[in-house]
């Protein structure tokens, strides 16, 4: 077979380009195809190392086994297929290749550290540990045995351990850029936010083009309230990757934080744009938009971060204070309830927005003044109308139900009582309670349907209602 001699000459590790390797593949896989392995052996060995190096998987696998079924005492080439196989997520075949080439070849310290990413994606932590411990006793400074084994404490969120491994692979090469990066993150959840800073300016000065780099120092600088450096960070993280929607979202943060409210509104409104399914940024434009006191804008993006998490409690809080300013009082009263029921504590225990505390509290004023009316003046109809539709407000149904009976029972076909008294039912999910009354309430005053339907519109089309509001019964 003839072969150019520049792909197997004096040049052969120099950089070449995928095409290049490919042809050397397939030079190879006819080597394989005509039986003259043994022949072009240093060739092939040549070859599978370059697909190492350029994650040709399938391909180096391929002429691994090749390789293989003629020197299967070659521990090389087991561990190069074990590496193969990890690449391939196939762990368990890659763990088998690394104890074959260790039975070949126990003190490999690169086959034991490739063993051990095979026992930790196997949930084998304490081997994968046992692994790198073994690795660090045949080379003490191995950098990359030091850096795994610091990995395998951050996972466990063992961090000052994993601070100790990364520093000495740092101390090792100080050039490790990725032994920086964690030492970074692993600092910040130490709360060591000098440190954490320090960490990754270092990573930064050896990979200046990392979006995430600049964004994870970012978030250093934010939660040590330097605004304006975040913000400079946050934005060279977006020159370099604009699609990156976090750090949109935390120059949002930043740029709210100095007041600067129209540029928060453009970042977050980015951030949303990048990730539709992020209810926190929709959540954050509904922020920005009220405390530029447009609050209809303000509903309408807290209601899109409703709907994209149901149980958000803090948009249900934000957009039952927007509806309270704008005076709709009741649909107020029911987010802060379905806020308060969501959270599963009390009011008294909720850490509430001053403002809704001070709404809350002055309707708790109002109740204690319509209790002391009503026991100065027993048999007050219009003092317990009052503290039921107060009730009502504050999502009390058991107690407005109460106020609503007496006030019945003062003057049965109350007409204000009798429609009370099915909207608390309706709330309570007893719709045939509710039908009965409004029943009542709709033959003594008809004008009353008008503003049922006005209040309830998705009820129009319940098959109970809607026989009840087609009727004048």
């Amino acid at each position: 077979m003839n072969i150019p001699d520049e792909y197997y000459g004096e040049n052969r590790n120099n950089d070449i380009d995928a095409q290049d390797l490919q042809l050397k593949v397939d030079i190879c896989k006819e080597y394989v195809s005509e039986g003259q392995v043994f022949a072009y052996l240093e060739n092939i060995e040549e070859t599978i190392q370059l697909c190492l190096e350029y994650d040709f998987i399938d391909d180096g696998i391929y002429l691994a086994d090749a390789v293989l079924d003629i020197t299967p005492y070659n521990s090389e080439i087991w561990q190069f297929k074990g590496i193969f196989l990890n690449n391939q997520f196939e762990f368990e075949n890659a763990y088998e290749c690394f104890n074959k080439a260790l039975s070949l070849n126990p003190n490999d310290v690169e086959t034991i550290i490739n063993k051990s990413i095979s026992e930790e994606n196997l949930g084998m932590a304490d081997e994968a540990k046992e692994s790198l411990e073994k690795a660090l006793t045949l080379e003490p400074n191995n950098e990359e045995a030091l850096f795994s084994l610091a990995v395998l404490h951050e996972r466990k969120e063992a961090y000052m351990e994993a601070i100790y491994f990364f520093n000495r692979a740092a101390d090792v090469d100080p050039k490790y850029s990725e032994a920086w990066y964690e030492l970074g993150f692993c600092y910040e959840n130490t709360d060591d936010l000098l440190k954490a800073l320090e960490s990754y300016e270092k990573f930064l000065d050896l990979e200046p083009y990392s979006a995430t780099g600049w964004y994870n120092k970012g978030i250093v600088h934010l939660r040590l309230a330097d605004f304006e450096k975040s913000i400079n960070c946050f934005e060279l993280s977006i020159a370099i990757k604009d699609e990156f929607s976090s750090a949109w979202f935390n120059l949002g943060v930043a740029f709210a934080n100095l007041g600067r409210l129209n540029e928060a509104l453009e970042a977050f409104s980015r951030a949303a744009e990048i990730d539709p399914f992020d209810e926190t940024a929709f959540y954050n434009i509904g922020l920005t938009y009220e405390d530029l006191g447009k609050y209809r804008e303000a509903i309408k993006y807290y209601n899109k971060a409703i709907k994209l998490d149901e149980e958000y409690y803090e948009a249900f809080l934000s957009r039952g204070l927007c509806l309270y300013y704008l005076g709709m009082q009741k649909g107020a009263f029911r987010d802060f309830n379905k806020a308060f029921k969501l959270n599963d504590k009390s009011t008294s225990d909720f850490l509430l927005n001053p403002e809704i505390d001070d709404i809350l509290n002055s309707y708790s004023v109002k109740v204690d003044k319509l209790k002391k009316s009503i026991a100065a003046k027993p048999g007050n109809i219009k003092s317990h109308l009052s503290l039921a539709k107060t009730y009502m407000l504050m999502g009390k149904n058991t107690e407005a139900l109460r106020q609503f009976s007496i006030c019945l029972a003062i003057t049965p076909e109350f007409t204000p009582a009798l429609y009370g008294l099915a909207i608390v039912y309706l709330k309570l999910s007893k719709p045939e309670e509710a039908f009965l009354y409004l029943r009542e309430a709709f033959l003594k005053d008809s004008k009353l349907k008008r503003k049922f339907t006005r209040d309830y519109p998705e009820l129009k089309e319940s098959k109970l209602f809607k026989k009840l509001l087609e009727h004048s019964i």
